[in-house]
């Protein structure tokens, strides 16, 4: 690739798909320019042109051209830009990696979306649910610094998104990440102070709950 590529990331703040596109840049040393989506009063030309099938965030525009769905997003970004790679190397570490991103991208999200979109007994079964998918995740983080070893690599950049929105979890579920899954909690804060791209990346956890509450009382669940 050239210095002078042009690379646009059609975003939205509290969005962790979104958030994994800019760590994998900021990985890679990558310039690029955020531009803000407002998903709930109005989507942008750009982006109904550039996602005409599902029309969501993440984009990544590259030289205008649009890569889509974060994960693939992810795989291109370390594909076109060689150094400091995040995937392993092995094929079989490869599958693994990308076991665990299909495992996090099928059940992470929206475990947890069900515990802030329900109320009464729904919401007790969704946190259950929820602290198993993170028991999960901790037997394959086991001893480990990070999911691919002694290097923050994909499945980090791919999972530590998510953690953003467990603190609106852990209160609309009455529990705490640290005291089901000490391993993951110990890996979040990891990340949070070893890793610039994710320090510099994620949003506050604070400002993710009000955001939850908000959007809480505007289905009509509060």
């Amino acid at each position: 690739m050239s210095k002078g590529d042009k690379v646009n990331v059609l975003d939205f703040w509290a969005s962790p798909f979104c958030a994994r596109v800019k760590i994998a840049l900021e990985e890679k040393g990558v310039h690029y320019v955020e531009k803000e989506e407002d998903l709930f009063g109005g989507k942008s030309e750009l982006l109904l042109k550039s996602n005409p099938i599902h029309q969501k965030v993440p984009v990544l525009l590259h030289n205008d051209k649009p890569v889509l769905e974060s994960a693939i997003i992810v795989t291109y970004i370390d594909e076109l830009w060689l150094s400091n790679p995040l995937l392993p190397t092995g094929a079989y570490a490869r599958a693994q990696a990308r076991f665990w991103t299909d495992f996090i991208d099928k059940k992470v999200f929206e475990t947890g979306r069900s515990i802030w979109a329900s109320n009464g007994e729904e919401r007790e079964v969704a946190t259950r649910d929820f602290i198993e998918v993170l028991k999960h995740l901790e037997e394959a983080l086991g001893e480990k610094d990070y999911f691919g070893g002694d290097a923050f690599g994909y499945v980090d950049i791919i999972a530590i998104p998510h953690s953003a929105w467990f603190l609106a979890y852990e209160r609309l579920g009455g529990f705490r990440v640290e005291d089901h899954s000490p391993k993951i909690s110990a890996w979040i804060k990891r990340c949070c102070l070893q890793r610039q791209s994710v320090h510099k990346v994620l949003p506050d956890p604070e400002k993710v709950h009000q955001f939850v509450l908000h959007f809480r009382k505007m289905s009509g669940l509060d």
